[in-house]
């Protein structure tokens, strides 16, 4: 009877902080790059992950600075849907916005362990690039250096351009309490210098009641702190109408000076004045004339350069053309030189080759077929859950696209190196599995028009040194809109065996349900540690098709525990297991409409991670 009032008063106590739980201002305690959050969650970081659900759709506020002015290129920032965003700003995709106009980004704010973060990547563009300039500054305080510290393991002095970094932004869903009181959104408010908060609530037609207990303000103290951000709670989509274009802060009081002390400064101040004017045109004539000789030399070296270098086709040149981010062309000679002519000791696999260009390791593919569709998709997308295409290169008719360098391989081959101690943690493949779904995710609902990646499989999801998914080879990737035209017997060839939706070998359907269905088995790759197809007693057998038929039999737990990898038996429960394997199977559904969206599934994984990550934090409390 104890034990039972015990466990009751734990449940309810867990239950009544969900009900109540409120999320805490950060103040200035961002601008502190080595906060801790060692005996809980802190605001110098994200926002707490205690709401009702795990996942949810909520805003962001931004507010729009060159490059970051127009649609595009704030989606890009943000990882946001374009269409979603023009819709809810009532602006083209052409539009220029004017500076410091605010902006609403729509995004999906899900938990990611104790915190609720939405998922963007930021590549960094110059040697001034720090943590706390690109929280501050790029995002303007939607991140935090203490986050994008965590998310990314690299030292904050060792940031070099061209580095993808992974940036968490802050975002929250409401609590169930809010929820019962009409709150649908959380809007995520960027504090401007002036800002007040009732005037915030106002605004956005908020009650400043909910405002205050939304941030755990004091009453009796509502200061705000430019570059922090606040909670603004919503029971409808915020309007364009409500936002505004901010101004710079009022100059500086300077204090009035006697007119004495001006007089008698006057005659000296002439002085200073017509040198220090004579002296700044001396300088500007000197840097014109270095300027321009500098440009003629400059250009005649651009010249010469052309000439050496082997031109890509024309042809190819145009179809890239539409491409403007940057894609970097080099000369075969480059490449003979960083992969030591091709040898065999830098071959990762088949036709990829590793090779060092500017002392950036790279892993180089070659390749005779057409790439301008996998190009103009990869350098039209932007997540870190999305392998980067860096540079490419053609020479007598065969092409060799640059993407970057993942240390630790494809996650098929991390699965099977049974030495890997890696291997061993069951977190590691929860986060696995995340990652892809979010690359998913990101793919199928965030880009313009909507892709279907086509041949999902652990082949084609790679891993970086700290074991974070990518998504790779987009050869067969398509537009989610266009009409499909293959025979059955192409289809067979097009697509890895093992991960083919029956829609897609039957019938040639494609739509970004057949990721799903590959995705499912990705996730059974995981839980058991076996191939997509393997073979027993001699016989070729196809992984989904073997777990859908035990989970059909009576015995299905005690089966299904014969099946998990044994490296993770004695580390998980099952009930973990079966959670995964119940959403697989979801994945796996004949009906295409019956799978989850992508979405569904990052939330399902979500919540799996979150769980586990606090069963085990309680097991550890009390070892």
């Amino acid at each position: 009877m104890d034990m039972f009032l015990l466990s009751f008063l734990i449940v309810l106590f867990f239950e009544t902080q969900n009900l109540y739980a409120q999320q805490n201002y950060s103040g200035n305690l961002v601008m502190d790059c080595h906060s801790s959050d060692s005996t809980g969650p802190s605001p110098a970081f994200l926002y707490s992950c205690n709401g009702k659900k795990q996942s949810c759709k909520t805003f962001l506020i931004y507010k729009s600075q060159p490059p970051y002015n127009t649609v595009s290129s704030i989606a890009n920032l943000t990882s946001s849907d374009p269409l979603e965003l023009s819709r809810i700003n009532n602006i083209s995709r052409i539009t220029v916005l004017p500076t410091d106009k605010e902006v609403l980004i729509p995004v999906i704010c899900s938990c990611s362990g104790q915190y609720y973060q939405a998922n963007t990547s930021y590549t960094v563009s110059s040697i001034d690039d720090t943590y706390f300039t690109i929280a501050n500054n790029t995002y303007e305080g939607l991140s935090t250096c203490n986050s994008l510290m965590r998310e990314n393991n690299y030292s904050e002095f060792s940031l070099d351009v061209g580095m993808k970094l992974r940036v968490p932004l802050r975002c929250a869903c409401p609590t169930s309490n809010q929820t019962a009181n009409g709150t649908q959104y959380l809007l995520t408010y960027l504090v401007s210098w002036g800002d007040e908060v009732p005037a915030v609530g106002k605004r956005f037609n908020a009650n400043i009641e909910r405002v205050i207990y939304a941030n755990g303000f004091s009453k009796d103290d509502l200061t705000l702190f430019p570059f922090t951000t606040i909670l603004v709670p919503l029971s409808t989509e915020p309007s364009t109408s409500q936002t505004i274009i901010h101004h710079p802060p009022p100059p500086d009081y300077h204090p009035v000076i006697p007119n004495h002390q001006i007089r008698n400064s006057r005659k000296g101040f002439h002085v200073w004045i017509i040198l220090g004017v004579s002296l700044l045109f001396l300088l500007f004539v000197l840097f014109m004339v270095f300027f321009l000789l500098k440009k003629k030399i400059d250009l005649g070296r651009k010249d010469k350069g052309r000439k050496k270098k082997s031109a890509l086709p024309e042809d190819f040149l145009n179809r890239v053309a539409g491409v403007d981010l940057g894609l970097k062309i080099y000369a075969f000679e480059e490449l003979k030189v960083a992969t030591e002519d091709f040898s065999t000791s830098n071959r990762l696999s088949g036709s990829v080759y590793r090779g060092i260009i500017g002392g950036q390791v790279l892993a180089i593919k070659k390749t005779s077929r057409d790439i301008s569709n996998e190009v103009n998709l990869l350098r039209k997308i932007n997540h870190f859950n999305l392998i980067s295409l860096y540079a490419a290169c053609e020479h007598h008719g065969v092409f060799y696209l640059m993407y970057e360098f993942m240390e630790s391989g494809s996650l098929r081959d991390w699965l099977y190196k049974r030495s890997c101690p890696e291997v061993q943690n069951w977190n590691r493949r929860i986060q696995i599995a995340l990652d892809v779904a979010s690359g998913l995710h990101y793919l199928h609902n965030f880009t313009d028009p909507p892709y279907v990646h086509k041949d999902i499989s652990s082949s084609n999801v790679l891993l970086s040194r700290h074991f974070r998914a990518k998504i790779a080879n987009f050869s067969l990737a398509r537009a989610a809109e266009a009409e499909e035209h293959v025979n059955s017997s192409l289809r067979l060839a097009l697509g890895s065996k093992g991960y083919m939706a029956p829609e897609y070998t039957e019938f040639g359907l494609v739509t970004p349900k057949i990721d799903t269905y590959a995705f499912g088995v990705i996730l059974l790759e995981l839980v058991t540690g076996k191939e997509a197809v393997f073979m027993q007693d001699e016989r070729e057998m196809q992984l989904s098709e073997t777990i859908i038929l035990v989970m059909e039999k009576e015995d299905a737990q005690a089966r299904l525990c014969c099946l998990v990898d044994p490296i993770l038996r004695s580390r998980c429960s099952m009930e973990v297991v079966l959670r995964m394997v119940r959403l697989s199977l979801a994945c796996l559904q004949q009906e295409p409409e019956s799978r989850p969206s992508m979405a569904e599934i990052v939330s399902s994984l979500s919540k799996i991670q979150l769980d586990v990550h606090r069963s085990e934090s309680v097991l550890v409390r009390y070892v």
